[in-house]
């Protein structure tokens, strides 16, 4: 593109500030940084932050702005960051005029993963982006005639997507008509580095386990968004093997914790380290042997070709994964640092390639990140095609209705 772009992220590292949702973002700025943009990191909406210290939801901003303030001087972005509270009393970072004016002056404004639900400050950037890193669940509630989502969508010039599999013929989503430009995981490869340690022990993964809201009924059938439903799928693996498995998760309810466990499967809180995000939160990553986990059953059963962020740094930290099959082996390498599998059988067979050869799947997993997650590459493309990209339908069809 050759030109030094303004770029807003609206994120939600603040209102969620663990590690997942901060690198989520961290990772994107980076690479866009490093292309030689100037960008912003914004958190404005209405939505009450979590506060660990506090241990619950509130209107008091401050933790979740030092949180803000402290990633991004990490990342050596100190002063390019706002928080407010729509609604609320408090600001940090930049003022409210000042953000307006951002808005106004922005070449681009990258809502990543819908973290903000757009009001009439935010529609004066020139070219709006809904990156979804969290696919399907939309695109269903859009075709069955959600018209708050069709607000959402028509409040953004273009929808991209890590669902890397939309359009193929083995793909059941919904697409409603959108020209979708597609992306994936962002990863700084830096920050995020080989560890390889030949006596590590367990394969790990970090997530919520049970949730509850976001399943969506089309075409009579229900999809699932809770993972729990999957992890049933997989519950008899952990006593089919010598393979230690960890589940790193924030969920607590007692009947689920101890059916994991009496199935083999060792469980630890997520929370105390996942706050603290540049240091135990990757470690956790770096002392893993490697990844297992599974995806949503709306991605698994519709193919959409997702892939986990957290996923992505197991991979740049030479770290082998093996995760349910969403379709991603459409864009992605398997069977030599990552597998796709569908049954406990197919997760056995890749513990064995893994475990044989554990050397020679840690480089190829590094290698796989470097080709197809490195942050800078992925960064380019999405704004090579989403400068280039149309507005979808949707925002010529029907006006734009927002809050004020």
């Amino acid at each position: 593109m050759g030109e030094r772009l303004r770029i807003v992220v609206l994120g939600m590292m603040g209102r969620c500030p663990y590690g997942g949702q901060t690198w989520g973002y961290l990772n994107w700025i980076l690479g866009l940084e490093k292309l030689g943009h100037e960008v912003w990191y914004i958190e404005d909406d209405s939505v009450w932050p979590y506060d660990p210290v506090k241990n619950s939801v509130t209107n008091d901003g401050h933790y979740a702005a030092t949180h803000i303030e402290h990633s991004m001087e990490r990342i050596g972005l100190r002063d390019r960051w706002a928080y407010r509270l729509d609604g609320e009393t408090g600001s940090w970072g930049l003022d409210a005029r000042q953000t307006a004016e951002l808005y106004r002056s922005c070449d681009l404004l990258l809502n990543i993963a819908g973290a903000v639900a757009l009001r009439e400050p935010h529609l004066a950037a020139r070219r709006r982006v809904l990156v979804q890193t969290d696919p399907v669940t939309m695109e269903l509630r859009l075709a069955t005639n959600d018209e708050s989502q069709r607000l959402v969508f028509a409040n953004h010039h273009v929808i991209a997507t890590y669902g890397e599999n939309y359009g193929a013929p083995d793909c059941g989503v919904p697409l409603n008509g959108i020209a979708y430009v597609k992306t994936r995981q962002a990863t700084d490869l830096e920050w995020w580095s080989p560890a390889y340690d030949a006596a590590a022990t367990h394969f790990t993964t970090i997530g919520n386990y049970r949730q509850s809201g976001n399943d969506v009924c089309f075409n009579g059938e229900w999809y699932r968004w809770s993972k729990h439903h999957e992890w049933e799928k997989f519950l008899t693996l952990a006593q089919r093997t010598s393979q230690p498995f960890e589940i790193a998760t924030t969920h607590d309810d007692a009947a689920d914790r101890a059916r994991l466990e009496r199935h083999g499967w060792r469980l630890r809180s997520a929370h105390p380290f996942t706050l603290d995000v540049f240091g135990a939160y990757r470690d956790y990553f770096r002392r893993s042997r490697g990844a297992f986990t599974v995806a949503k059953d709306q991605n698994v059963r519709l193919r959409s070709g997702w892939f986990s962020d957290r996923e992505a740094c197991y991979l740049a930290s030479g770290k082998p994964v093996i995760t349910q099959d969403t379709g991603f082996g459409a864009v992605l390498p398997t069977g030599e640092g990552l597998f796709a599998v569908n049954t406990v059988d197919d997760a056995l067979a890749a513990l064995d390639a893994i475990n044989s050869k554990y050397g020679r799947h840690c480089a190829a997993a590094r290698a796989i990140a470097d080709e197809f997650f490195d942050a800078t590459r992925v960064a380019e493309r999405l704004l090579d095609d989403v400068m280039r990209s149309e507005p979808h339908r949707l925002v010529a069809e029907r006006p734009i209705m927002v809050n004020k």
